[in-house]
C-alpha cells in the first residue's frame, strides 16, 4: 500500500525520534505535517525543539491529544509506537475509516532494498545486530534500524536496491502495519509482555504475528521451534517456513547436532560450527545464534562468513554485559531484560550464585515464575521502582524472604556489594521496564555501570 501524499493532510502524533525521523520524509513528499504530542513545545527536548526550528513547515500541537486533530481532509495518520490506539484522535481516525500507521510501515513504502525483519519478546536486539554484521561481513552494504535505536524512515534516502536492511520490530511497531512485507523474518519468541499497552495476551500475540501477514511465496520466515506459541504460528504464512532449535533436529532450518550447529533445506545438509565458538553466552543466545545465522542463510551469506561472525561477535550493550569484578564479585548489566521472561534467561546464563538487581515500571507482568526460579540461584534480591512492593509479594508467596528495598540504583549497586560474595555474579536484570525512573533501559544500563566503577574494592583488571 501507498498513498500520494502531495498537498495531503497527515497528523504524526508523537515526536521523539520516529516520529522526527517520519516529519522529514513526509515534507519530501509533499505533506502538509501537524505533529501532536503530549507534551507542550516548552516541554520537549533540546533536540527536539531545534528540529521544529529548522523545519517551520510543520505544524506542532502539543500539551495532549484532541479528537479534532483529525478531519476528514486528514490522509494518513502516523502514530509513534508507543502511542495507545485507544488516544481520542486515533479512534476518530477509525470511525472514519482513515488509515492509522506506524513509522515503520511508512518507511517501507519508500524503502528501495529487501528487508530483512526480526521480532520477538526476547532477543530481537541482539539478533538484529549479529544478522546485519553477518550481512555485513559478506561485504553487502547493511543498514541495523527500528526499534534498535535507528529509525527506519532514517535510512530510507541512503539505501540503495542492492544493500540490505535488517530492522529490530516490536509489537509497537507492528499492530499498526497495512502492508509490512519483510523479504525474510523471524520470530524468536512470544511470552506474555506489554499488557498494559495491548491489552490481551491475544492482541500482544497477533501484533507479532503481522511481521508475516504480508509476505509472498518466494519470502521466508523463521520461527523458534523450542518456543511453543512461535511454532504454534508454522501453519499461517503464505511465505516458506524454516525452523530453529537447540533441541532438536528440523527439517528445514538450523539446529544442533552432538555439538555442531547444522543448516538443513529438505536433504541438504551443512556444518556451520561448534556450539562451543558461538561467543555469546547462554542457551538463549545459541537460540539467537541460530536464528542470525539462518537469516543470513537464507539471505545467500556464505557458511564461512557465518561462523566466523559467530565466533567474533560480542554481543550488545545492556544485554548480559560484562561490566567489571571488584573483590571477586562480577557485575553484569542486563538493562534490557525488561519482563519476566528475559531476566529468567539472564538467570540461566550464570550458573553461580547471584544477586539480582529487579523491579522498574508496572506492566502487568505474572512475576510469579521469576520468584520461583530465585530460589537457590539467588542469594539476594534488591528491589527498586514502581513495582517493588508488588514484586515482594511474589517472592514471599514462592518464599523467598532474602529481599530489601532500595531508593535508588546507586543504592541499589552498594546493597548489592554488601550482599554479594566473592565467586558470585551482581546482575542488574529488572524484569520490567525502566520507564519510572528512567528516560530508557539505556539510562538505567548507563547509570548502573557508573555506580559499578564508583564500588571501592579490588579490581581484577579485566
Amino acid at each position: 500500500m501507498e498513498l500520494d501524499l502531495l498537498g495531503k493532510e497527515v497528523l504524526v502524533i508523537g515526536l521523539a525520534r520516529s516520529g522526527m525521523a517520519s516529519a522529514l520524509l513526509l515534507l519530501q513528499d509533499g505533506a502538509r505535517v501537524t505533529i501532536n504530542d503530549k507534551r507542550s513545545e516548552a516541554e520537549l527536548t533540546a533536540e527536539e525543539q531545534a528540529f521544529l526550528a529548522a523545519n517551520p513547515a510543520l505544524r506542532f500541537v502539543g500539551g495532549g491529544h484532541p479528537a479534532n486533530l483529525v478531519t476528514e481532509q486528514t490522509a494518513l495518520i502516523i502514530k509513534n509506537p508507543g502511542v495507545p490506539l485507544q488516544l481520542p484522535p486515533l479512534q476518530r481516525a477509525v470511525k472514519l475509516s482513515l488509515p492509522v500507521i506506524t513509522e515503520v510501515e511508512y518507511a517501507a513504502w519508500r524503502l528501495n532494498a529487501p528487508l530483512v525483519g526480526i521480532t520477538g519478546t526476547n532477543g530481537k536486539t541482539t539478533t538484529t545486530a549479529l544478522t546485519g554484521e553477518m550481512f555485513r561481513a559478506a561485504g553487502r552494504k547493511t543498514y541495523v534500524a527500528g526499534n534498535i535505536g535507528l529509525p527506519l524512515s532514517a535510512v530510507v534516502n541512503q539505501v540503495k536496491s542492492d544493500d540490505v536492511v535488517v530492522a529490530e520490530l516490536s509489537s509497537f511497531q507492528l499492530e499498526a502495519t497495512l502492508s509490512l512485507r519483510p523479504r525474510l523474518a523471524a520470530i524468536l519468541n512470544i511470552t506474555p509482555d506489554h499488557l498494559d499497552h495491548h491489552g490481551t495476551w491475544e492482541a500482544y500475540r497477533e501484533a507479532k504475528a503481522k511481521i508475516f501477514a504480508h509476505q509472498r511465496a518466494e519470502d521466508a520466515i523463521v520461527l523458534n521451534a523450542d518456543d511453543p506459541e512461535a511454532y504454534a504460528l508454522r501453519q499461517r504464512p503464505h511465505s516458506r517456513v524454516y525452523l530453529f532449535s537447540r533441541l532438536g533436529e528440523v527439517e528445514r532450518g538450523a539446529f544442533v547436532r552432538e555439538g555442531l550447529i547444522i543448516l538443513r533445506d529438505g536433504a541438504e545438509e551443512t556444518v556451520l560450527c561448534p556450539t562451543a565458538q558461538v561467543a555469546i553466552p547462554g542457551s538463549h543466545n545459541l537460540e539467537n545464534a541460530l536464528a542470525a545465522a539462518l537469516l543470513a542463510w537464507l539471505g545467500g551469506v556464505p557458511v564461512l562468513v557465518i561462523a566466523e561472525a559467530l565466533a567474533a561477535f560480542p554481543g550488545v550493550e545492556h544485554r548480559l554485559e560484562y561490566v567489571r569484578t571488584v573483590d571477586g564479585v562480577v557485575y553484569i548489566n542486563d538493562s534490557k531484560g525488561t519482563n519476566v521472561d528475559a531476566s529468567l534467561k539472564a538467570l540461566a546464563a550464570f550458573p553461580q550464585q547471584k544477586v539480582l538487581i529487579a523491579g522498574g515500571y508496572e506492566k502487568g507482568a505474572d512475576f510469579a515464575p521469576l520468584a520461583r526460579a530465585l530460589v537457590g540461584e539467588v542469594s539476594h534480591v534488591v528491589l527498586l521502582g514502581q513495582v517493588a512492593e508488588r514484586l515482594a509479594a511474589a517472592l514471599r508467596e514462592a518464599g523467598y524472604e532474602n529481599y530489601s528495598f532500595a531508593d535508588s540504583l546507586a543504592e541499589a549497586v552498594q546493597m548489592a556489594q554488601a550482599k554479594a560474595k566473592a565467586g558470585e555474579v551482581v546482575l542488574l536484570s529488572p524484569a520490567c521496564a525502566s520507564w519510572d525512573m528512567f528516560r530508557d533501559y539505556e539510562e538505567r544500563g548507563d547509570l548502573f555501570k557508573e555506580a559499578v566503577w564508583q564500588l571501592r574494592g579490588q579490581d581484577d583488571g579485566r
